[in-house]
């Protein structure tokens, strides 16, 4: 991937990352039922795929990292 959309890819995993964290610490609402999208593993997904990104775009830069 280039460098444009490694940066966009990353940013739109942190907008993903803040918003499926937000979403999780919402309070339940025992009288709308159950929720049944997982936001929290969905949080966590999206911000492995950013410090992924973040660490291909330092690489991109010329940044050797790992051995």
């Amino acid at each position: 991937m280039d460098t444009k959309t490694t940066l966009v890819l990353a940013v739109v995993c942190i907008l993903a990352a803040a918003l499926f964290g937000w979403r999780g610490a919402q309070p339940l609402n025992i009288q709308k039922g159950p929720r049944l999208i997982p936001w929290r593993p969905m949080m966590a997904a999206s911000a492995t795929g950013a410090i992924i990104l973040i660490v291909h775009l330092v690489n991109l830069m010329g940044v050797t990292t790992g051995r």
